[in-house]
């Protein structure tokens, strides 16, 4: 099969022309003006952007947690993911204690087997070091495609590992050619902080914020950026939050350090008077780092202008509030951490950032495609429109209006975190490997087409032959 698609705007992270994509099989064969070639579909672009496929390099489907599991699983949380022009995206795969990575690999396996819609990988997250072999188990996972280790220095008793594990696994990515990726946050401190808090009867949402204050991620982003660089491996800080997570990963990026760092979405649009909202509403906007003050949005929207955060992801972890969100009622502890937004990525980037002048088109396709792509061994198979590249491309209206709304979501959620939000900008038309995914406000492929995804080790490129099935 072969698709033409005509007279749009292509945006790269570079480039911004008037043109043609001749689509050949599942990657793109020409570029250039009024091309001269037949193709078995023509799609006429012309007053639209055509940008490459997005890449979230963080989301959580089907995950246990907090004893609950998130409500999207892949099928569910790949139509939202399509429906908002992301083409493909890296989860989280779980070890849990006393697992073995193989172990914990087949069970993620089994979670996407049959039910992708569009391309994905995985991370692996590394909570339990103790079992002899295990370290070397970590160390041959480059050579399956899994080219970055996950840690979180939060979740106490859950999921936090502790400093020796993190050094430890920063110096098998040394080797390995891995990046590690942090969620930075003191979970001593925090843990310390919430019990407090829950002896003095303080138990609604918005003590979730205030026992998470910005200096236990600022502490901790700073001493994961120490390690990594004692242990000589790159580091990538997830979901920076606020200006102390900013800071030292400013200093470190200015002394020319491999360390780099994400935000998302949701930090740029609520702030921690989101929790104060009553009858328990302000419980959907439990997620971890927790929404901050609003002085930080206007940080965050210079760093990722400025590169000093080079990453835009969602942390998809969607939960029902009504049923999932509710069993913290009489304890903000227990409310599971996470929030959607899958779908409303490019929505809201694209009308607030690039439409209020924050920063360039080209830099929202850096941030949204191309670097994500690149950081975790994706480029430039993803992430960028050039020949030989996947055709993963979306075809976006930039004058079309849309009302975000939960009632129009593809989320199982029941509720969005942007809810009302007026928006100039929606996706037209998706292509995954060349074939139309969306198109009409329709879903035309089945479950099972998404495929996995091989990625190449930190700073290196991947080719197309590298897909399995």
């Amino acid at each position: 099969m072969s698709v033409l698609i005509k007279g749009g705007r292509i945006v790269t992270a570079a480039d911004d022309y008037v043109g043609d994509v001749f689509v050949d099989g599942e990657r793109i064969s020409l570029l250039g003006e009024a091309l001269d070639v037949s193709a078995s579909t023509v799609i006429d672009a012309t007053g639209k952007l055509v940008l490459p496929g997005l890449v979230d390099p963080h989301t959580h489907l089907d995950m246990p947690f907090g004893g609950t599991t998130t409500i999207d699983d892949v099928t569910s949380g790949h139509t939202a993911a399509a429906f908002g022009g992301t083409t493909c995206h890296v989860d989280f795969c779980i070890q849990g204690r006393g697992q073995s990575f193989a172990d914990a690999l087949a069970a993620w396996h089994g979670k996407r087997d049959g039910k992708a819609i569009i391309d994905m990988g995985f991370h692996i997250a590394v909570t339990d070091l103790s079992a002899p072999g295990r370290l070397d188990e970590l160390a041959t996972l480059p050579d399956q495609g899994i080219t970055s280790y996950k840690l979180f220095m939060a979740y106490k008793g859950a999921l936090m590992v502790d400093d020796q594990t993190l050094f430890r696994t920063m110096e098998v990515a040394a080797r390995t050619g891995a990046l590690v990726m942090v969620h930075a946050e003191n979970g001593d401190a925090i843990d310390v902080l919430v019990s407090d808090a829950l002896a003095a009867g303080n138990t609604a949402p918005v003590y979730h914020a205030l026992t998470r204050p910005p200096e236990t991620e600022g502490e901790a982003t700073n001493r994961a950026i120490q390690l990594a660089r004692v242990a000589g491996c790159p580091l990538y800080v997830v979901h920076v939050s606020c200006k102390e997570s900013v800071e030292p990963i400013m200093l470190a990026r200015e002394k020319g350090w491999d360390v780099w760092g994400e935000t998302c979405t949701q930090y740029f649009f609520v702030d921690t008077t989101f929790l104060e909202r009553p009858d328990f509403e302000g419980a959907k906007y439990v997620y971890t780092p927790p929404p901050r003050d609003k002085a930080n949005q206007d940080v965050l929207w210079n760093a990722v202008r400025t590169d000093v955060l080079s990453a835009i992801s969602t942390d998809h972890c969607a939960f029902l509030w009504d049923g999932q969100k509710t069993m913290g009622r009489d304890d903000f502890s227990k409310i599971p951490n996470g929030g959607p937004g899958l779908e409303n990525r490019l929505h809201m980037i694209h009308h607030f950032g690039v439409g209020e002048g924050r920063i360039t088109l080209n830099r929202m396709v850096e941030l949204l495609c191309t670097n994500p792509a690149k950081l975790f061994g994706l480029y430039p198979r993803k992430g960028t429109i050039a020949p030989g590249s996947d055709a993963d491309l979306v075809i976006f209206d930039p004058s079309r209006r849309k009302t975000i709304t939960a009632a129009d979501q593809h989320s199982k959620t029941d509720y969005n975190l942007y809810e009302g939000t007026d928006v100039t900008g929606d996706v037209d038309t998706v292509l995954v490997r060349g074939t139309v995914v969306v198109e009409d406000g329709e879903l035309r492929v089945e479950p099972g087409f998404g495929e996995f995804v091989e990625r190449a080790r930190f700073g290196e490129e991947l080719h197309a032959a590298t897909a399995t099935a």
